[in-house]
């Protein structure tokens, strides 16, 4: 009788535990899952304020470049794609090809030092400038949250525990591709003269032969 009253004890203490640790680790899981969904929505954010100012952007641009028309189309569609996105993973795909889009735009804005004259255009490029840095900052914070939510639920007994409660992998974050474009860097400081050239370095003057007796 004793020796069956130890054992259901010992059973007890163990269910204990288990059930301790296993509503620890899940509460873990649930803490760094919304720790992505926090840092997602501060993505969001950015990324929305950057597509409110492209299109006063490109029209500003079309006035000095209106013969540029299949870039400005690729930015519609890309900008579209992202409004339209229904989750991230829709939404980091779509960013993508509105930043490739943009990098186009900004080679051709090179080409128009002009544009440097236009006040509503040297607004416009200040806070798309403020934005990307913002993107870049949010983007990093957000990888940062998906990787250390997954390394925790791919660790054992974690892995245990996530099958059992239903988490899994978010593999919904920001690549960088070998030899893609960075984000997109924002610099209209044109030189104030193009077409000076930049003068030669001067010659060094000959070492004299030395003298012989």
């Amino acid at each position: 009788m004793k020796t069956g009253i130890v054992i259901l004890v010992i059973l007890l203490i163990l269910a204990l535990v288990l059930g301790g640790a296993y509503v620890s680790r899940r509460n873990q899981m649930a803490i760094k899952r919304e720790a992505v969904n926090a840092a997602w929505s501060q993505v969001d954010v950015v990324l929305q304020r950057r597509a409110d100012l492209i299109p006063n952007l490109v029209e500003t641009v079309k006035g000095y470049a209106v013969q540029e028309q299949v870039v400005y189309g690729e930015i519609a569609r890309a900008r579209s794609a992202l409004l339209s996105a229904s989750n991230p993973a829709e939404k980091i795909a779509a960013n993508g090809q509105l930043d490739s889009a943009l990098g186009r735009l900004l080679v051709i804005v090179e080409n128009y030092p002009q544009l440097k004259s236009n006040e509503n255009f040297m607004r416009l490029q200040d806070e798309l400038a403020g934005t990307e840095n913002r993107i870049a900052i949010e983007r990093r914070n957000y990888n940062q949250a998906v990787q250390e939510y997954n390394t925790y639920i791919s660790l054992f007994p974690n892995s245990l525990v996530a099958s059992i409660a239903g988490f899994t992998r978010n593999d919904a974050y920001f690549k960088t591709d070998a030899g893609a474009r960075q984000a997109p860097k924002v610099n209209f400081d044109y030189p104030k003269n193009p077409g000076a050239e930049t003068p030669a370095p001067a010659k060094p003057a000959p070492t004299p032969a030395p003298a012989h007796p």
